[in-house]
């Protein structure tokens, strides 16, 4: 009889977890997410998957508004790509600071569908032939970094990043963007 009720709520009953879209298919943003999310109790069973979704913002974000506006965007682009309960933006771009000049930092953006929810990584200078051929040639930091010689990989974000580079593997992409989220979940788990 037991096993017959065993069987019976196994077939009817369907179990939901949360569904979680990342804004991205960059495995270090997916990646990130999942090792994030698993350290919190009610989400560690989420499915999270990753989504192509636009930053709305040029390649390569050169203020802190634009890159949080892209974080946002990717966010709410990803949450109107697929029902889910949370939708997760990750945008990185410069910061000019005072004395210490334009320095790369991660935004991420949660969103519920109702509020979003913003944390954001450490912030590092890169080098000044990284800076220039940035600004003289229009592209982003992954082709900078390939054209001043830091690596031979032209796609350096979805791996290490320029910050595994320029910390010998000391913290890589993957680390800095798991600060990002860290920091927005304060207020996702605290509901502040």
């Amino acid at each position: 009889m037991v096993r017959s009720i065993e069987i019976y709520l196994k077939k009817t009953l369907t179990f939901t977890h949360m569904k979680i879209i990342v804004g991205s298919t960059n495995p270090s943003k997916v990646d990130a997410v999942k090792e994030v999310l698993s350290m919190y109790s009610f989400l560690r069973d989420a499915d999270i998957a990753g989504t192509n979704a636009t930053s709305g913002v040029s390649d390569q974000p050169k203020s802190s508004a634009e890159t949080i506006q892209g974080a946002i965007n990717r966010a709410n682009n990803a949450y109107n790509h697929a029902k889910c309960d949370y939708s997760i933006g990750l945008e990185s771009g410069f910061h000019e600071f005072p004395v210490a000049g334009y320095m790369e930092f991660t935004a991420c953006a949660i969103y519920d569908g109702k509020n979003y929810h913003f944390g954001f990584s450490s912030a590092f200078k890169c080098p000044e032939a990284v800076n220039q051929i940035m600004q003289q040639e229009g592209v982003n930091l992954n082709e900078a970094c390939y054209k001043a010689g830091l690596t031979k990989n032209p796609e350096i974000g979805k791996s290490e990043g320029i910050i595994g580079i320029l910390t010998r593997g000391r913290k890589t992409r993957k680390d800095y963007t798991k600060d990002a989220i860290i920091m927005a979940m304060i207020h996702v788990e605290n509901k502040f």
